[in-house]
């Protein structure tokens, strides 16, 4: 699942993003209002979280806008305000949960839980590409109605092809979502998992190749190659 993090103190982004990618979620960054305005009308998340006290445009004031665009991907709060009447205007502005700082990350990753069951109903509940299945509420993959046994690196990085079929996905962009910055110095990260990848979606002798890699641009996941 694809979780957007809009939050100016780099620290705390980066150990929401971490905790969160070990988790197999796929992650993006936005340092300021305007940036997770932006990134919100590009993509497709199925969870945001947002702090308040944000530069260029606060929480409230975008929590508001996403709502009035009839976007409705639940909403988590974050932030050191923590008096009543920030909490009842966060969750007027349309917010799902609030959670204040300083906070532990076993609450917010059971928090993240409690809202994705909620689901967005605006969003899939199966990703399907020919005969490969996957279930982000249970991570269930399936190929030919076989499962596959996949690591979490490995699911995260199916799921953001399946979320982005016939895409072309460079390299850079994978490692940004699929991967933390301390992955950017290994050259060859992608190329491995997506080695790995294509070997268990073989699933059988007539499997045909789903990942196939377009020369000098990245990879797509489509069902023929060209």
């Amino acid at each position: 699942m694809q979780i957007l993090i809009i939050e100016d103190e780099t620290k705390i982004a980066h150990i929401l993003r971490q905790g969160l990618m070990e988790d197999s979620y796929s992650v993006d960054l936005a340092k300021d209002g305007e940036e997770g305005w932006e990134k919100v009308m590009i993509n497709s998340y199925d969870l945001i979280i947002m702090d308040i006290m944000l530069p260029k445009m606060d929480g409230f004031t975008l929590c508001k806008k996403i709502r009035e665009k009839n976007i409705h991907t639940p909403i988590l709060m974050l932030t050191a305000r923590d008096a009543i009447e920030d909490k009842i205007e966060g969750l007027d502005a349309g917010a799902d949960d609030y959670v204040t700082k300083p906070f532990s990350f076993t609450e917010i990753s059971a928090r993240i839980r409690a809202l994705l069951r909620r689901g967005n109903k605006t969003e899939p509940v199966i990703l399907q590409l020919a005969d490969l299945v996957l279930n982000p509420a249970t991570k269930e993959v399936k190929r030919n109605n076989r499962n596959l046994n996949l690591t979490a690196r490995e699911y995260a990085l199916l799921e953001y092809f399946m979320r982005n079929p016939n895409t072309v996905l460079s390299k850079t962009r994978l490692l940004e979502h699929v991967w933390d910055y301390q992955y950017e110095g290994l050259s060859n990260i992608v190329e491995t998992y997506i080695k790995y990848l294509r070997q268990k979606l073989k699933t059988d002798k007539s499997s045909h190749e789903l990942i196939h890699t377009v020369r000098g641009l990245g990879y797509i996941l489509k069902t023929k190659a060209n």
